[in-house]
């Protein structure tokens, strides 16, 4: 009888359709239900009494940002659960990339909305129920349920253990200096930064595959083609995860013209993000093909389309005099260095006489290792590294990490120095703060690729406003470990999302 109740998204929107064309009211609830408790159950049956037919959608692990550890339930569970409720009539697993997108698709005469506490709903989800109503309800009606004192997030944070001891001592006094109100404020500070950023950008491509059999002329294993899928990356990504904090963005980059990707690109970009396109010819604009074993999520092999020689004459005088006229307008420049030609020693030494703020991002990667160093830089306000691009920089594979820190840090001549450290959170050395550790808040990883960029993304403004390091730290820990729950660059991390993920971790 349960998995009855469970339908399709398109087969509900067609019930839906014919539930209301014959008279009847249709309410909806839409959530994560991870937990089923009191307050759920009294949500339901104020939102069931509001109509004739009650349908439930129950958003998909994939589309969760509610915190560490969330959901503790897979999405089938989830639904299997709410389905077995005899007041829901019918229940969908649903996308929540876009919120409460479902609820503009299905068109309930009713929206039962629950009511969070109500810090965290004024202060994350005020936008989307006020100021954009309109444009994800359309003219549904809103119906609030009576608010009560259980929490799913609550009963999570307050009986199952995520984090080791270190991590929860230095959550709970974290939590006696910051407030969500007060992060939340310092967050708002960000959106009139006008911010360029200078970077690589990189269509990362995701080919997925199931193995075959070994082959029997040649010692490799052959694979069959499933699916695959494109993502705007590198600089696309980073300029994304900025356009959710700040209204202006300005990206330069570099495209080649066989087959630039430039329709994809500009398609894939925020609408606030203004760009400038340098194009190199006979030359591809690039692109990382990674092969993935799709039932173990392992990537098998990777190919990069790329054309690293950096780029001189005229095209490299043309960027070079375009920065020159627009970086002045500017109140914080980021480079991401991929080291794949874009970024000149002419260009490093323009940006860092003219730049207001100047944050740095070198990257390793397998088409550079060892070649493509922080040192290369001078003066920098601040530096995002992470453990072993640090080590290749000091040439060190043995010392401690803060001593090298410390020394490549003077070296460059940073104002900021941040080191992400895999498992061991993050290292913060300021001139003016000395030394900040942050611990790992992520509780599972799915994908690593286009982590740090979503924390460099995030900490430069967070810099450029003048936050406190632990702060800025704390942000850009909170940001990676959302980063490694999603697949590559398939979605930037949203400044809502984050402020209810930081709500859970304050909660521990």
């Amino acid at each position: 009888m349960t998995s009855k109740k469970i339908l399709t998204l398109n087969d509900l929107i067609r019930k839906t359709r014919e539930f209301k064309a014959q008279g009847n009211v249709v309410v909806q609830s839409h959530g994560v239900f991870d937990l089923i408790h009191p307050g759920t159950i009294a949500h339901l049956k104020s939102a069931k009494a509001q109509g004739d037919i009650f349908i439930v959608t129950v958003i998909k692990d994939k589309d969760i940002r509610r915190g560490p550890g969330r959901p503790v339930f897979s999405e089938a569970l989830r639904a299997e659960n709410v389905a077995s409720l005899e007041i829901v009539d019918y229940v969908s697993i649903v996308d929540d990339e876009i919120p409460f997108e479902c609820i503009k698709m299905l068109n309930p005469d009713v929206f039962a909305k629950g009511q969070p506490q109500k810090e965290r709903d004024q202060l994350i989800h005020k936008r989307i129920f006020e100021q954009e109503k309109e444009l994800y309800l359309g003219r549904v009606k809103i119906f609030e349920t009576a608010g009560f004192s259980f929490s799913s997030s609550r009963i999570i944070n307050d009986f199952l253990t995520i984090y080791p001891e270190e991590t929860k001592v230095f959550l709970k006094k974290f939590s006696g200096k910051y407030d969500l109100s007060g992060i939340s404020s310092e967050l708002n500070k960000l959106k009139n930064l006008n911010v360029l950023l200078i970077g690589d950008g990189i269509i990362d491509e995701y080919h997925y595959c199931a193995p075959m059999n070994r082959s029997p002329k040649a010692n490799i294993i052959v694979n069959k083609y499933l699916t695959h899928e494109r993502f705007a990356g590198g600089a696309f990504a980073i300029a994304n995860h900025i356009a959710g904090l700040c209204k202006q963005v300005h990206l330069v980059t570099l495209l080649g013209t066989d087959n630039s990707h430039e329709e994809f690109i500009l398609e894939n970009l925020k609408p606030n993000i203004t760009s400038k396109f340098f194009y190199r010819d006979e030359s591809p604009t690039i692109v990382k093909k990674r092969y993935i074993n799709q039932f173990l999520n392992q990537k098998i092999f990777e190919i990069n389309y790329l054309n690293d020689d950096y780029i001189e004459g005229p095209l490299a005088e043309s960027a070079v005099s375009y920065l020159k006229s627009i970086i002045p307008d500017y109140d914080l420049v980021l480079i991401s260095d991929f080291g794949h030609g874009l970024i000149t020693k002419q260009i490093i030494n323009t940006v860092s006489n003219s730049a207001k703020i100047l944050a740095v991002n070198t990257q390793t990667n397998g088409a550079n290792a060892g070649y493509n160093l922080i040192t290369k830089y001078k003066n920098p306000n601040l530096v995002c590294l992470d453990e072993p691009e640090l080590r290749l920089a000091a040439q060190d594979r043995t010392s401690d990490t803060e001593t090298i820190a410390r020394r490549i840090a003077q070296q460059v001549n940073a104002n900021c120095f941040i080191v992400t450290l895999g498992r061991k959170g993050s290292l913060g050395i300021s001139k003016q703060e000395g030394i900040n550790r942050t611990p790992i808040f992520s509780s599972k990883v799915i994908d690593t690729v286009g982590a740090g960029d979503a924390f460099f993304s995030y900490v430069a403004p967070c810099y450029a406003c003048e936050l406190p390091l632990d702060l800025i730290s704390f942000i850009g820990n909170a940001v990676g470990a959302m980063a490694v729950q999603i697949v590559c660059n398939k979605k930037s991390i949203e400044k809502h999302e984050l402020l209810e993920f930081i709500h859970a971790l304050l909660k521990q």
